[in-house]
């Protein structure tokens, strides 16, 4: 099959949207699809178009920004040469850009899927409720053009008013998640890197610095979890400087974050390679997802924890509790509330070894290899009846 898949964003940015699309098109082109990714020439020092690992990515340009958006008037052109190409095309929402794309798929009769992420939810104020309403918008329209909808749980399906309007059109895929298993020297060394007096509990989070993941809660807690375990530290993997569209969020959190890091209650790894996060993961106590909206729909870093051996506390919110709900690896937390994300935290660091899972057992339910057989499965079908 000639794939496309198309979002706004996608490697080297990272996100949990990129991270997705990049390990469904990695395991589509390894089953012997051609696969092309159709997104923005989001920074200057990227080529226009480059193979990735088997996959093409072409990049459109970017006239300019409007909150975390891009604007791309040459998008229409590159849409029509790789919908003509394509045999099914596959869209990454929220996304300005899905509606025309599937529209024209809808004219070329390519089955079109729909991959529904989460919602966008963008900071408060009158311009970015605009932006916003557009989004929406052709988002409703991109669902209207496309022949399916995919939705990473029921749970989350159940609760999204978007998904709830295409219920007719719904198929549920687990995400892709993978996480190679590090060696026990290469753990050790990583400790002995970055906590060689042993202090802790360490909780850890992985997440971009951005207003929806609940930064703020964690600080909340901390003084909390301290009262309880003075030597406790937070390790924060990912972008945490020059995150687009949240410079306000970090100028207002940075202050405190300061204060705990420098007397040693919290460290900035910055965004980790696979073979980092590997060795990352089995070093935390608890990992927490303190999401505060439906911009997270499931937190695969979760499940990546969780094949490592760490339990996770994640926010009580639809599908992002789904990893704990279904593995039984964690705590779930009141979403926005500190107190309650502490005592979640307090819990699983107080009897941690009833949490814990054999790695099997959690890839039996979620696997890169799982993901791609549903799609695959799901494209097969659809060009049958199509035919």
């Amino acid at each position: 099959m000639r794939i496309l898949i198309m979002l706004t964003y996608y490697r080297p940015h990272t996100s949990g949207l990129t991270i997705y699309a990049e390990r469904m098109a990695r395991g589509l082109a390894r089953r012997g699809h051609e696969v092309t990714i159709l997104t923005s020439h989001f920074r200057r020092d990227l080529p226009y178009e480059e193979r990735m690992d088997g996959v093409r990515v072409v990049r459109v340009p970017v006239l300019f920004r409007i909150s975390k958006g891009v604007i791309m008037p040459t998008l229409g052109l590159h849409a029509w040469r790789w919908a003509l190409w394509s045999d099914v095309i596959s869209l990454h929402l929220p996304q300005f850009d899905a509606a025309g794309v599937a529209l024209r798929g809808r004219l070329l009769d390519k089955p079109t899927v729909l991959t529904y992420h989460c919602d966008l939810k963008l900071p408060m104020g009158p311009f970015n409720a605009l932006v916003n309403h557009v989004v929406n918008l052709m988002n409703d329209l991109a669902g209207r053009a496309s022949h399916r909808v995919v939705a990473y749980t029921q749970d989350f399906a159940d609760h999204s008013p978007y998904l709830r309007r295409f219920a007719d059109k719904l198929t549920i895929i687990p995400p892709p998640v993978e996480m190679p298993a590090a060696p026990p020297e290469a753990i050790a060394a990583f400790r002995a890197q970055h906590n060689p007096q042993g202090k802790g509990p360490i909780i850890g989070m992985a997440a971009r610095f951005a207003a929806e993941k609940g930064v703020e809660v964690l600080l909340e807690a901390l003084p909390l979890i301290l009262e309880r375990h003075p030597q406790a530290q937070v390790w924060f993997a990912g972008q945490y400087e020059h995150v687009v569209g949240e410079g306000a969020y970090a100028r207002r959190l940075m202050p405190v974050i300061r204060r705990y890091e420098a007397a040693g209650h919290w460290r900035f790894f910055g965004v980790l390679s696979p073979q980092e996060m590997a060795a990352f993961y089995p070093n935390l106590d608890v990992l927490t997802v303190p999401s505060l909206n439906s911009t997270e729909s499931f937190g695969l870093v979760q499940v990546e924890a969780m094949l490592c051996g760490t339990p996770s506390v994640a926010s009580d919110l639809p599908g992002v509790r789904q990893p704990v709900l279904q593995t039984g690896m964690g705590e779930i937390a009141p979403v926005g509330d500190g107190r309650g994300l502490a005592e979640a935290i307090l819990r699983v660091l107080a009897d941690r070894e009833r949490y814990r899972r054999p790695r099997a057992e959690i890839e039996a339910l979620f696997s890169t290899e799982k993901t791609v057989s549903h799609y695959e499965a799901l494209f097969e079908r659809m060009l049958a009846r199509r035919q």
